[in-house]
Formats: C-alpha cells, structure tokens, sequence
C-alpha cells in the first residue's frame, strides 16, 4: 500500500510529460512552416516594390536631364544661335541662367572651334577659349549632341556637360556648338524628397566608373571622396542586368540590408536605393510576433493546465524542497512552514527538521571560527601590503638617488677633466690659426682640417654642457610670462636652417604661466633642433599653444620627419638612450625633467613616416591667481 502513490505519481508526470509534447510540437512544427512560407512571399513582395521604386526613379532622373538638354536644343535652333550674333547671344544666355539656376556655364563655339561667348555663375576667368582640338566640340558636331562629362566643379558640385549643335534653320547646317555645365545638386534634392531620413531608406545615383552623381543625403556628395560602399559599387558596376535587387550583407558593418538598382536610359548611370532590411521586413517580422505570441498564449494554456493537475501531487514536495533551499543557503531561522500531510512525505518533513536544527549548531560554531579566521587574514594581508608599498617606494627612490650620484659624479669628471684639455687644444687652433695668416698661399686643406678640429671641440664642449645641465639641479627660478610673446621671441632667435620651414599657432588671449625661462627654453630648443636634425633635405616644424580643458597650457613641437617606431618611443626619454651616431641622449631627458619640475608633464605621439608631436602641459596662471 505505501508504494501505490509513488507509481502514481510517476505515472502522472510522465503522463504530463507526454500530454506536453503531443500538444506543443506539433503545433510548433506547423506554425513555424507557415509564419516562414509567409514570409519569405512577402518579403519577395517588398523586394519587388523597391525594384519597381528604382525603375521609376530611373526615368524621373532621365527626364530631368533630357528636358534640361531640350532647354539647349531648342536654344540652339533659335534664329539668334544661327546667325551667330554674340550679342543676342549673349542676351538670350542670361535669359536662360536666370531662368534656370542648375546651368553653371554656357559657351557658344563657332564652327572653327573658337568661344565666341562665355557666361558663368563663378567664372572669373572671361578670356575666350579654343575648342578647335577639344574632343568633345569634335563629336557634338558630328554626332549633333553630347550628354556626359562628369566633373567635381570648383572641387564640390557635381555637374555634367552638353552639347548641342546650333543649326541654322535655313540650310540646316552646323554653324557652331552651345555647350553648357549643369549641376546635378537637383537630383540629390529629389531623391532626398522621395527618401527623406526618417523613411530609414536612402539612394544614390552613379555613373559606370562609381562617380557619385547625387544621394539622398546631399552631404555625401559634397566629400572628397564621395562614393558608394566599395562592396555595393562592385555589385552595380559588375551587373549586366538593366534590373535587380535582393539581400546584400554590408562586409563595413556586418548589416543586412535590401538594396534595389535600375539603370538611367541612354545615361549609362544606375540607381541605387537601401534600405535596412529591419525596417523593409517590418510587416513580415510583425506578423510573425504576433503569431508567436499566439504561440505563447496556447503554451501558457497548456502549461497552466499540466499546473493544475499537478498541484495537489507537487505542493508537499515544493514546500520541503525550499526548506532545502534555504537550508542550503545557511538561512536556519526563516524556514518555510512545513504542514505536511500524515504519510511517508510528513514523515520525512519532521525527520528533515531534526536535521535542520543539528545543522544551524554545527554552522553557527563553524562560522565564529571562519570569521575570526578572515580578520586575522585581512589583518595581516593589510601589513604585508603596507610594507611593501615602503620597501618599493624606498627601493625606488635609493635607486633614483644612487642614478643621480652617479650621474653627478660623472658630470664632474667630464667637466674636470675633458673640459681643461679642449680649452687647451683650442687655444692651440687659435695659435695656429694666427700663424698662418702670414702664410698668403696657405694650402686649403690646411684650414680645412683646423676648422673640423674647432668644430669637433664645439660638439664636445655640447656634449659636456647637456651633462652638466641634466646633473646639476638648481633652484627654480619661475617668473609670470606671457607665453605667446614668449615663443615668439623664442623662435625670433632660433637658427632655422633654409630648407626648413617654422609654423606656429599660438592660442589666442596670450595665457600666462610662471614658468623659469632659462630652463623652458633648454627644453623647447632641445625639441625643435632634434625636429630640424631628423629633416635633413626638407621639412616642416609646428610650433603651437594652446589652453586645455583642465586649467594647462598645452605646447605643441612637431615636425614632418620619419617617425620613431613604437618600441623606441617608450625609451626615448631615459637618460643616455640615443638613436643618433653622435650624441649624449640627455635632451629628451632634460626636457622632461623642465616639465617635471613646473609641476607638468609630455607627451609624444608618433606616426612611422608621417612625424613626431611632442606635447608639454604647464598649469596656466587664471585671472585670479594674477590678482
């Protein structure tokens, strides 16, 4: 008798179980294959639509150009063209630009290929030009039109040339050319009517060699640049078709969208429109949510009433299983109520309490231990950090000090004992030197060899004086100065060698900081001779201030040389390294020991083959701190 409702209760949940899965697959099944069949129609539908949308916009766009070429070709028929009269000309050309603005520039050419008469909205160049080898004067006067020439006029506008043959009406002969420049910002206006940002569509139209001819959003054509996504041209301009779209996965971004082309009568150009294939979908992904929470409703349904039957059969088992939960959790004094019914699961309800009660003693004595445990680990872990922060800061600072003791030390030994023999040998130079200008016929190696000698004392004496000023420190002098005339008066008085050329950009307001001269000079030399010293043949050094967001004055020193590769720019400021053949590598290390001691700090950033920017921040003295 006391196994009958546990056989029960398993035959009632595989019964449940069964219940579930007759009733959900095969409605999944089902509905999944029809919401996707209905889909994929629609969505062929939409598809469809856009193609259509191209087509008509293909034609739009032809008009628009043929009825601005029958503006030319009826002007050129007019008895006024014919009798090649520049001042009726003229007259009706202006007519003709005051009536539409897209025309540029108008020319008339006479059949000898020489400008007659010239008219444009920036022309500033009225000289008459000859189009007597020009190819395009050639074929409209033998072909009788010309339609193309796509141009970036002034650098910007995207405009297009025509030609018509100007035909004397009497003997219908070719007496001369009107060929015209004509804007097609007007297309970009059309299309951005017909797809305005909010529709989440755009379009564009190009030619056969991918020139951006006009786009929705008139801002892309204006750019350098301007073209389609590279992906996307290649599918325009190596399809044959007149017609097509589909699905196109944008390899830029990874975005899917539904794109559609057609292609202009007689312009060879095609038209291109996108749009996201979220918001083309939009109707089909509408009607598949709601047939999936149809879906959801019968499944909760179905759920709700396999719930209901099990209820009574899982009740008592739920209750002991949060208990457990809880139990689990460490929680002793918030168990849920237990009423159980008087069988085998009550029997286990009161034996699981028993257990409870045990296991809240055992933990509560494990838990004093474990806690006391933490606070002696936290404790000693506090300590251990603590002196190691000491003894790295004190490893830190002794070896800092024992660097510059010895750099000190070295400094004196140089100074002592390099310095006295080289003011020895150039007092001999200069004995020498003064020998032998009594020689008239002084061979000219002579003095060749006696000015590499004194140029050689001069690059030692440098040598001495870069270790000398990166030794000694002494005290620092900070003066308020103008930082703008500062720099001026810096580089009024540098050498800049011929073939380079300084620029300077100085912030405006001419900020102030407290800075000592004497050492803000060492540094910003150092940086602008090393900029001039990697520019051998020619070149540019920037020299620019300006005032940053958190109360600094930015000094900027770049120049257009080689660059420094990535693994050499994080050592360039340690004493001594160097990547020159000549040189002590203190001048880097004495500019940030400036910026470091006018409590500011530099950057560098650098680009291998574009040139190097270094970059001193200085706190700038404000109004008040003037006051």
């Amino acid at each position: 008798m006391t196994d009958a409702p546990k056989k029960k209760g398993r035959l009632f949940y595989k019964f449940l179980f069964i219940f579930l899965i007759v009733s959900l697959v095969p409605l999944s099944i089902v509905g999944y294959l029809l919401i996707n069949w209905s889909q994929q129609t629609l969505n062929k539908a939409i598809s469809r639509d856009q193609e259509a949308l191209a087509v008509g916009f293909a034609d739009t766009v032809s008009s628009y150009i043929v009825n601005f070429r029958n503006v030319l070709f009826d002007a050129a028929h007019l008895e006024d063209f014919s009798s090649m009269n520049a001042g009726r000309q003229q007259a009706l050309l202006n007519h003709i630009m005051q009536l539409h603005a897209v025309f540029l520039e108008i020319s008339v050419i006479d059949s000898s290929g020489q400008e007659t008469v010239r008219i444009g909205r920036f022309v500033h160049d009225t000289r008459l030009r000859d189009f007597a080898s020009d190819a395009l004067f050639a074929k409209v006067m033998k072909t009788g039109e010309f339609v193309g020439g796509l141009e970036k006029y002034m650098g910007s506008y995207p405009a297009i040339t025509m030609g018509v043959e100007i035909i004397n009406p009497v003997t219908n002969q070719g007496v001369g050319v009107l060929m015209a420049k004509m804007t097609l910002t007007g297309l970009s206006s059309i299309l951005k009517t017909g797809f305005p940002e909010n529709a989440h569509k755009q379009a564009a139209i190009i030619d056969s060699n991918g020139f951006l001819i006009a786009h929705s959003n008139s801002k892309e054509i204006y750019k350098p640049d301007a073209k389609l996504p590279d992906d996307i041209q290649q599918i325009l301009l190596r399809n044959d078709a007149k017609t097509g779209g589909g699905e196109i996965v944008l390899e830029s971004t990874g975005e899917r969208v539904l794109g559609a082309f057609a292609e202009v009568t007689d312009l060879g150009w095609v038209i291109y429109i996108q749009s996201s294939v979220a918001v083309a979908y939009q109707a089909a992904d509408d009607m598949l949510k709601r047939t999936w929470r149809m879906m959801a409703v019968v499944t909760v349904f179905v759920l709700g009433l396999g719930y209901a039957v099990s209820l009574i059969i899982t009740q008592p088992i739920q209750a002991l299983r949060a208990a457990a939960i809880k139990l689990g959790e460490g929680d002793f004094d918030y168990l849920p109520d237990l009423s159980m019914p008087n069988d085998e699961i009550g029997e286990l309800a009161h034996t699981f309490m028993q257990m409870s009660e045990s296991l809240k003693v055992k933990t509560a004595e494990i838990m004093t231990a474990q806690e006391e445990l933490h606070r002696l680990n936290r404790s000693l872990e506090n300590r251990v950090e603590a002196r190691t922060r000491e003894l790295k800061s004190a490893q830190d600072e002794l070896i800092k000090k024992e660097r510059l003791a010895a750099i000190g030390q070295m400094a004196s030994v140089v100074g002592h004992e390099i310095r006295n023999p080289l003011a020895v040998i150039n007092n001999s130079t200069y004995f020498i030197k003064t020998k032998l200008s009594a020689f008239p016929n002084l061979e000219p190696k002579i003095l060749k060899h006696i000015s590499i000698i004194e140029s050689e004392i001069r690059q030692a004496n440098g040598i001495i004086d870069e270790i000398l000023g990166f030794a000694r420190t002494k005290e620092l002098n900070p003066k308020l100065t103008h930082l703008n005339s500062y720099i001026d008066d810096l580089l009024m008085s540098f050498p800049v060698p011929a073939h380079i050329q300084i620029e300077k950009t100085l912030a405006s307001g001419n900020p102030s900081v407290n800075i000592d001269t004497d050492e803000m000079t060492q540094a910003l030399r150092n940086l602008i001779k090393n900029g001039i010293e990697v520019m051998p043949e020619r070149g540019k050094v920037f020299v620019r201030t300006e005032i940053t967001a958190s109360d600094t004055v930015r000094i900027d020193v770049e120049d257009t040389g080689p660059g420094i590769p990535k693994e050499t720019l994080e050592k360039i400021f340690a004493p001594f390294f160097t990547t020159k053949a000549r040189g002590t590598g203190l001048g880097l290390a004495v500019v940030k020991k400036v910026a470091d001691r006018h409590k500011g700090r530099v950057e560098v950033s650098s680009v291998v083959g574009k040139g190097t920017c270094f970059k001193i921040f200085i706190p700038l003295v404000t109004n008040s701190q003037n006051k």
